[in-house]
């Protein structure tokens, strides 16, 4: 025992690899087998044979023939010796992996054994174990029995990872059984995490040729050949993985292995599997019978006095077919309480109906086993199995269907556990197993039927496996069945769930390289802390609390997935807050982690919001959309998730993942599309709330903002979403204005105080509504105002409220001059400022220009001139503003904030193009450089040009045509690199060919690279080329000369070649290469052009946000505004009006209240949704095809009942016409004497008469 205690501590949990020779050496020390040593004369054999089967000449005592012994005993007659058999086993020509095998003695402790297989075999720990007994040494199985087999319980064993017991030798339900295993890992997947497991548990003395096994020291492999096996023994069958071998020390006996068998079954019952999340259970153990002779009724009585349940497999055998008839025929009712004075009467009452019953059995085992003479031994094993008739499930396979066999197991299983109890404690153990096995189907039927009231208490664990192991119908099943989530859902259990991500997952890197910087600036800390203590060690471990994962580095992996769209998520509990260092933050969680933690007892407050990030974040598509519906703001949500997985995947390197994980992300960005468009249908004005409200479950982030991080393109072209851009984008002047009129209020002002462009709020003045006080808070359906629902005096002092803050507004905006009131509402609208910036930037490309060919003067002392000056302030006025949009626009930090502006692509021109400028002021300052500078400045010119092509974005037809030109960029650079490598190698090539030899540098690289390409547009020097064509010219091959400079001159020895080199370099450039490019164009233009829309929708949002940051004046007088926003945001420390167009924060009931209405708008998509999918033709072919299945199933039970109807009808006629034959017998004799008429004949029967001679 202590040897195999030590293999258990080195091979805990099992599925480990299997073991060498040399580790197998212990076996025979531990495990024995057993030798007959008393011959005990078999009186059969006239003294040949011993009882246990074996030869007298092999056994070393011999009994006489009047001693005391008459009946051979194992136990009495047998001696342990050290097993010679066990290692590996290997069936000659079936070209199978080698199984481990093992001869053991009848009464080896089960431990050992399951210990020797987990550890040293390598099999992994069961979920399941089926023990399939009877069928042993019958010719032929029957079919049904054979099919129920194959589509039932090796496919049961599959899907939940099971060990088949059989008998493992080749011939009746063993070898079926092994066949189907067979048949199932050659169609089954590798990667298949539940592999099924056929372990045969074989008596030793049976086996034929098992001479072939013995070894002393182990086989490594035993070469097992089979060749004219004799009638009266049998084979190991090849397809089982593990043999155990089992010795009594009889010969040619079958059941040596029963009493073992039974043992190892109890024995695991009571183990563990511990791979089902924090829940593990006991390993359930079902025997299933299949026919059986009359000596299986022990075994199975044997089996029940364990409570070990079993399936009965109806119609397979005598053994089988008696125990269904036990179960269904018999019945013993329940006496009720009787007084005293009638318990003599009630005890005889019993003993009665006692007699009665067993008559009952005895006429059944007569009729299942009319050879068998010990009929009250058998009596009383049926009894005592009828009695545990609770734990054996009867199989009719003519009546269920084969498919769901694991249904009938885990109902087998469920009712052996029920008995007559109704505490859900009595069935959490199989609740697990059905989480385990993934079939909410069988939990709902026969655990959530309404017979038993479940507590909180009892589903939690399971819901932990349930998550963890990636259940969603069992977490809607606790759910809707007693699980309050906001119980369940601790901040500790959510530090739990995420230990759990597979290592696997991105996401688990990234929370262990957080967790490390953690423990690591604690080992500092203690470091530092005791400088002189344990100085000779070289590491410090951290305190196992600090060790643990906790939501601080949760929260940093979503702070780097979600950027800077979102604030620090799970700061609150933790005490951390938002503008600390990362460093501080760690210390304080340090700190925080060695005390007692109270943060982890508190209730997390948005928990579905919590389980839906956990769920997305590890890529769980049901899951993730289960607990999306689940959760509130279903937009905003949805569009956070799609935030998340397009982030993860550019971090997945395995190629299913990223693709999974796009689809995911597209179907959160199509929910949110669709959750929207159905609240903007609903309501215009709250949906555009929606997309603008601040969330305090997400962070402070609005919808547009994480639909831009999400770069959900589809979302932005919602129309909803371009109406309040258009808004925002016209500000207060409708949005319908023409542009000429624009262009001319923007170049003549008093236009604007003129009905030349209408206002919003002029008419709203001019048609002025009396206020109620369910305007604005239209109900949910739209078809009512929130004053038609108003009961409680809060509500009314809530809509006074509102109606007191609108009436203020209007009556601010009426005390404001008009003068100022107009020149603010068409000077500050995007549009204008876009205006501006458009042809201020026009103005200043002609001033640059100006410079450029006109007025760009000599270094100083002699220039710069004034215009110059006038560009040099003008660039800095540029300047200005970049450092405005970089240090001055968002609430992040500085690092974030110049990060975000750098991943813009029009920034980086900006930048390089601000870059150059100084860099040719700087340099066209000095002579030396001046003319370098001037050649800065001119590069400079093009960039600021290209700069132009970000205004054609808010054009809808110019706007797609930009992401054309940049994907058409990226087509450009691939075909360069083709171009490249026939450019280089023509190029070579034709410069050998021509020189000989030409040393300058620069006509090298002319000559290879710039003339080749010149080819390509047609640009070909025939005289130099072509040899008939060239001309005198001034050139020499005297290399001294060409080393001073002088033109080499072309050699004509191998012209052709050249010639040949050039037309092969023309067609593959000229035709080939360049319809490939035209190709890539076109496809690249049709793509865009599909999505031309969607593309424009997105980036129109772009410009809008840039142009609604931007001040109200252009450059160069923009210098003013940046002045203003200096005083105002630095010096008075205001804060901008112009976040109410992109943020608003919504407080009370009013957040309530908009949060109820998406969420009722959502259940209603979900609805509508979910009935088109039930109205498709896939539904619709499934329910089709269950009612069909219905029907052949009732169809069969007709078949059936009229074949049992026209047995009876004919032993009925037999009966009628064998009474009519007695009758008409006594009629004619004199034993009766006739005192009436007989009766007439019914006339449903047959009156035909027959003789019993005939």
């Amino acid at each position: 025992m202590i040897k195999m205690k030590k293999i258990e501590k080195e091979n805990e949990g099992g599925g480990g690899e299997r073991k060498s020779e040399n580790d197998q050496s212990w076996i025979p020390k531990m495990i024995k087998k057993r030798v007959c040593t008393t011959f005990v004369e078999d009186s059969s054999s006239n003294g040949a044979l011993c009882q246990c089967g074996g030869a007298r000449d092999i056994h070393p005592s011999i009994t006489s023939g009047d001693a005391v012994i008459s009946q051979w005993d194992s136990k009495e007659h047998t001696s342990e010796y050290p097993t010679d058999a066990f290692g590996q086993l290997e069936f000659a020509g079936s070209g199978r992996r080698n199984s481990p095998f093992l001869r053991l003695a009848h009464d080896t402790p089960p431990d050992n054994v399951y210990s020797l297989m987990t550890s040293q075999w390598g099999l992994p720990i069961p979920n399941l174990v089926v023990s399939v007994v009877g069928g042993e040494g019958e010719g032929k199985v029957k079919p049904r029995v054979r099919e129920v087999i194959r589509q039932g319980l090796v496919r049961a064993a599959q899907s939940t990872g099971a060990w088949i017991l059989t008998s493992g030798l080749r011939e009746g339900v063993g070898r079926c059984v092994g066949e189907a295993v067979r048949d199932h890992c050659a169609t089954a997947s590798s990667l298949s995490q539940a592999k099924v497991i056929a372990v045969a548990v074989a008596p030793w003395g049976l086996i034929y040729q098992r001479q072939q096994l013995v070894n002393q020291q182990g086989s490594f492999p035993a070469r097992y050949y089979v060749h004219n096996m004799p009638h009266e023994c049998s084979c190991l069958d090849n397809n089982h993985q593990a043999f155990l071998l089992v010795d009594d020390g009889s010969v040619g006996h079958r059941g040596s292995e029963t009493m073992f068998r039974a043992n190892l079954e109890d024995f695991i019952s009571h183990q563990r599997t511990g791979i089902w999340g924090s829940g593990s259970i006991e390993i359930p153990v079902l025997c299933m019978l299949i026919a059986g002779d009359a000596a299986m009724l022990e075994r199975v009585d044997l089996s029940l006095k364990n409570t070990t349940p079993w399936l009965v497999l109806a119609g397979s055998g005598p053994a089988a077919d008696l125990i269904a008839a036990l179960l269904k025929d018999l019945s013993i009712p329940l006496s009720p309480p009787v007084s005293p004075t009638l318990a003599t009467a009630a005890e005889e009452s019993r003993k009665s109906a006692s007699v009665e019953l067993r008559d009952q059995v005895r006429e059944k085992i007569k009729k299942h086993f009319p050879s068998e003479t010990a009929l009250e031994k058998l009596v009383d094993q049926a009894l005592s199995i009828y009695h545990n008739r609770d734990l054996i499930t009867v199989f009719h396979g003519d009546q269920e269907g084969r498919d769901d066999f694991d249904r009938i197991i885990l109902r087998a299983l469920v009712r052996a556990a029920k008995r007559d109890a109704s505490d859900p404690s009595e069935y959490t153990e199989e609740l697990k197993l059905a989480v385990a096995w993934d079939r909410v189907d069988i939990a709902k039927s026969e655990l959530f039927n309404g017979d038993i009231h479940w507590r909180y208490e009892d589903l939690e664990e399971s819901m932990t496996d349930a998550l963890v192991n990636n259940k969603p119908h069992f977490v809607r099943l606790f759910v809707e069945n007693g699980l309050n989530i906001l119980d369940y859902l601790t901040y500790h259990r959510l530090e739990s769930l995420y230990s759990s991500v597979s290592d696997c997952s991105p996401v688990s890197s990234f929370l262990q390289r957080r967790l490390q910087e953690r423990v690591g600036l604690v080992s500092s800390q203690s470091r530092l802390a005791s400088p002189d203590e344990n100085h000779h060690t070289s590491s410090f471990s951290a305190p196992s609390a600090a060790r643990e994962l906790t939501l601080y580095e949760v929260s940093r992996v979503l702070s780097e997935i979600m950027e800077d769209v979102c604030q620090p998520f799970y700061y609150a509990p933790l005490g951390v807050e938002q503008g600390w260092a990362s460093r501080k933050a760690m210390k304080h969680v340090n700190k925080l982690l060695l005390t007692e933690s109270v943060y982890r007892k508190q209730r997390c407050m948005t928990p579905w919001i919590a389980l839906f990030i956990w769920a997305v974040l590890q890529n769980r598509r049901e899951m993730s959309i289960y607990f999306w519906e689940m959760a509130g703001e279903s937009v905003l949500s949805a569009l956070a998730g799609c935030k998340i997985l397009r982030e993860l995947r550019e971090l997945e390197t395995e190629t299913e993942a990223k693709l999974s994980m796009k689809e995911l992300a597209q179907t959160f960005e199509n929910l949110a599309h669709d959750v929207f468009s159905e609240c903007y249908q609903s309501n215009e004005s709250r949906s555009f709330k929606l997309l603008i409200r601040q969330s305090t479950v997400w962070g402070s982030a609005t919808c547009l903002q994480m639909a831009t991080a999400a770069d959900a393109r589809l979302f932005f072209s919602h129309d909803g979403v371009q109406t309040l851009l258009s808004e925002i984008w016209w500000g207060d002047m409708d949005s319908n204005t023409e542009v000429w009129k624009l262009v001319l209020s923007f170049f003549v002002p008093p236009f604007i105080y003129t009905n030349i462009i209408s206002f919003k709020e002029q008419e709203k003045y001019e048609k002025p509504e009396e206020f109620h006080p369910g305007k604005e808070l239209d109900s949910i359906d739209g078809a009512e105002s929130l004053a038609d629902v108003i009961n409680t005096e809060d509500d009314v002092e809530e809509c006074n409220a509102l109606r007191g803050k609108l009436e203020a507004s209007k009556a601010i905006a009426l005390k404001r001059p008009f003068i100022l009131h107009r020149w603010r509402q068409f000077w500050f609208a995007p549009v204008t400022s876009f205006l501006g910036n458009v042809l201020m930037y026009f103005l200043f490309l002609f001033l640059f220009a100006y410079i450029l060919l006109v007025d760009f003067k000599p270094p100083p002392p002699k220039g710069p001139a004034p215009s110059e000056l006038v560009l040099y302030f003008w660039v800095f006025t540029l300047v200005c503003e970049e450092i405005r949009q970089t240090f001055f626009v968002g609430s992040t930090s500085l690092i974030q904030r110049m990060k975000l502006y750098i991943q813009d692509i029009w920034n980086k021109c900006d930048i390089t193009a601000l870059a150059l400028f100084i860099l040719g002021l700087v340099c066209r300052m000095f002579p030396w450089t001046y003319s370098f500078g001037r050649a800065v400045m001119c590069v400079d010119y093009v960039v600021f040009t290209l700069r132009l092509i970000h205004i054609f974005a808010v054009h809808k037809q110019l706007g797609p045509k930009i992401i054309i030109v940049g994907k058409m960029v990226k087509d450009v650079f691939f075909f360069l690199f083709f171009l490249g490598v026939w450019l280089m190698a023509y190029g070579v090539a034709n410069q050998a060919l021509l020189y000989s030899y030409d040393s300058r540098p620069g006509w090298i690289i002319r000559r290879v690279f710039y003339r080749p390409y010149m080819h390509i547009y047609g640009q070909i020097p025939l005289d130099e080329i072509d040899a008939d064509k060239r001309q005198e010219k001034v050139c020499t091959d005297n290399m001294t000369l060409i080393h001073q400079g002088a033109e080499p001159c072309p050699q004509s020895d191998a012209n052709w070649l050249v010639l040949i080199l050039l037309s092969v370099y023309l067609l593959v450039t000229n035709i080939l290469l360049v319809n490939l490019l035209i190709a890539m164009f076109s496809y690249t233009f049709n793509k865009v052009q599909e999505h031309s829309d969607v593309h424009w929708k997105f980036q129109r949002y772009n410009l809008i946000t840039e142009y609604h940051s931007r001040p109200c004046l252009s450059p160069p007088f923009i210098i003013i505004s940046h002045l203003h926003i200096f005083i105002k945001r630095v010096i008075q420390r205001l804060p901008s009006n112009k976040n109410q167009h992109f943020m608003l924060e919504l407080k009370g009931k009013e957040a309530s209240l908009l949060n109820t209405w998406e969420s009722t708008l959502k259940e209603n998509l979900l609805s509508t949704q979910g009935k088109k999918q039930r109205e498709s033709d896939t539904e619709r072919l499934k329910r089709t095809s269950t009612k069909v299945d219905s029907v052949l199933k009732q169809m069969s039970e007709i078949h059936d009942h009229d074949r049992r109807l026209r047995k009876l009808e004919s032993e009925v006629e037999y009966c009628s016409t064998a009474l009519s034959w007695i009758v008409e017998a006594l009629s004619q004799s004199d034993l009766v004497k006739q005192t009436r008429p007989p009766p007439l004949p019914f006339k449903g029967i047959s009156s035909k008469r027959t003789t019993l001679s005939r």
